[in-house]
């Protein structure tokens, strides 16, 4: 029976008879298959990569795979030769990988890996390791080249060159090393503390200053390492106590009361967390640890208030660059998007911001822009988010973009793309009638103004008439038509023959009447009771209950009932 190891010819001879096999066995011909190819030259060190390695390794302890890639993966396509020779490496490379299957040295344990190797008998087990030793095929072959799937290379190690990658391996080690000594520090400082003995001396076990001082610089080389290793951050392993920056802070841990009856769970990194949060809140500190403290939590709870706030204290007690904490911030936004935490945090940015650059056009125009186009991208992704639109809003006021040509038109490519998008519709209204150069300040957007220019009350006229042709059945675009109307003090009546144009036949029998819009049937409605036509109006709202939004039946008798009474 061969063992792992490949045997000779003399071995092969001497081998014992086996016991009797099944007449059909596989046999495979010995005749020279075609050397395998030479695998192509990896590049030098100097720019290979670790996962161009591995692929050249494997394909180096495969070359008979590399055969039959190049004759488009089908057996079949290789002579007969290359076919035994492919499946002897196969058999060889499965037994290499099964020791103690292959180490069965009875007569019936050889006859029961021929079986399990390549189904056939002893002998046909002797000329496949024939073979192997004729191309001196290897027996173990390296891993597959998916190892980056695989996770084998985290942190991008896989696309390091491979004295990077090694010099990155050398460091794990040294931190490795530094973790033991460190631990076994912890442990003697905690035989001190429960007064055990030495045990060759039998002497009270003391942990000295300079043990101490070696522990603090173990520590910071330490995290130094991981640092460099892993990034920044804090507690990255989830143990901020064994970070040596957080030293001299005592946690302020959260208590639960005994036998409490809805204790929550908090998972241990974030109860940690927490703890050191209340020590430098209760300490007043503002520190750049702080900093990456707050950034720890809100990775795990981007919505925890107080920690947004005790960011936003910092970033001002620091000084810090408004600029580069927006930054920060939109990369987290776009990880949140419901979150409203973010926005009221960079309302404070903007706020503390502003005054800085209140001065300088070029700067605030620069910023605008900055802001505007990450609007439009985190708008893309949800275009009805509230947040989002709330801080447009504010953002406009604040830094006074209402005549901006570049905010309306943004606004209006939105418009373009989703006419229905009402948020965008208001965010319009919101920028042309509370423009302080032409909108009297104070005056609700359901109240007349007087102090709007009757020309932009014309052009939003028209604005909306353009989009109410493209989807007549759009309620954005009529309610945007009736809000420019009531702002300019203009009577509904004005556009009565524009809505008179979506229906046709109004009461003329089902054949001739043909409404393509229920809104404009709604102000045709109200145009009528305007002019004190009841008549018309109660026919308007009785074919609209009637046929043309039944679901909203009730709705419609209600507004019936509202025209008989006295005004």
């Amino acid at each position: 029976m061969p063992s792992k190891r490949k045997p000779g010819k003399s071995e092969a001879s001497g081998a014992s008879k086996p016991s009797p096999q099944p007449t059909t066995t596989t046999t495979i011909t010995t005749t020279s298959a075609t050397p395998p190819p030479i695998p192509p030259t990896p590049p030098s060190d100097d720019t290979q990569t670790v996962l161009d390695r591995a692929k050249s390794r494997s394909a180096a302890s495969r070359p008979l795979d590399a055969l039959l890639h190049q004759n488009g993966g089908a057996l079949s396509a290789l002579s007969r030769q290359d076919q035994f020779a492919w499946l002897a490496a196969r058999i060889a490379s499965r037994l290499a990988k099964r020791p103690a299957v292959a180490s069965l040295t009875t007569t019936a344990g050889a006859a029961a890996v021929a079986r399990l190797s390549c189904g056939g008998g002893p002998k046909t087990l002797k000329e496949v390791w024939k073979v192997v030793n004729e191309l001196s095929l290897p027996l173990r072959v390296a891993g597959t080249t998916c190892a980056r799937k695989r996770g084998y290379y985290r942190n991008g190690e896989g696309d390091l060159r491979v004295k990077d990658f090694e010099a990155r391996w050398e460091k794990k080690v040294v931190v490795s090393c530094l973790a033991v000594e460190s631990r076994c520090f912890r442990d003697r400082r905690e035989r001190e503390r429960r007064g055990h003995k030495e045990e060759k001396t039998r002497e009270q076990v003391i942990v000295t200053e300079q043990e101490v001082l070696e522990e603090t610089r173990r520590r910071k080389e330490m995290a130094a390492l991981r640092r460099e290793l892993y990034g920044g951050g804090v507690g990255k392993d989830g143990r901020l106590a064994t970070d040596p920056e957080w030293d001299d802070v005592e946690p302020v841990v959260l208590e639960e009361p005994e036998g409490a009856l809805a204790a929550i769970a908090y998972p241990a990194d974030y109860a940690e967390a927490m703890a050191y949060l209340r020590a430098v809140m209760q300490a007043k500190e503002y520190s750049e640890r702080c900093l990456r403290l707050t950034e720890h939590i809100i990775n795990m709870n981007p919505a925890h208030y107080t920690v947004w706030l005790y960011r936003a204290a910092n970033v001002f007690a620091l000084k810090l660059s408004i600029p580069d904490e927006v930054a920060w911030l939109n990369r987290v936004a776009l990880a949140n998007l419901k979150n409203y935490q973010i926005w009221h945090h960079r309302h404070l940015l903007v706020e503390n911001y502003f005054p800085t650059i209140a001065s300088d056009p070029s700067t605030l125009s620069s910023f605008a822009a900055a802001e505007r186009s990450f609007l439009q991208q985190i708008l893309s992704h949800d275009t009805k988010n509230y947040h989002v639109w709330s801080y447009r809003s504010y953002l406009v006021g604040k830094l006074n973009l209402f005549g901006d040509a570049d905010e309306l038109a943004a606004i209006e490519a939105m418009i373009d793309d989703d006419v229905r998008n009402n948020s965008a519709w208001s965010h319009r209204f919101f920028l042309v009638f509370s423009n302080p150069a032409h909108a009297s300040p104070g005056f609700a957007a359901t109240e007349a103004d007087p102090k709007v220019p009757a020309a932009v009350v014309d052009r939003e006229i028209e604005y909306a008439k353009e989009k109410i042709r493209l989807v007549p059945q759009n309620q954005s675009g009529w309610n945007y038509l009736r809000g420019v109307l009531v702002k300019g003090g203009r009577k509904l009546g004005s556009v009565e023959e524009f809505a008179g144009g979506f229906v046709k036949g109004l009461g003329e029998g089902e054949e001739a009447e043909d409404v393509l819009s229920t809104h404009a049937l709604d102000l045709l409605a109200e145009i009528y009771a305007e002019q004190g036509d009841k008549e018309k109006a109660d026919l308007s709202l009785t074919r609209l209950g009637q046929k043309w939004d039944r679901i909203r039946m009730g709705y419609w008798e209600w507004r019936r009932k509202c025209l008989e009474a006295p005004a």
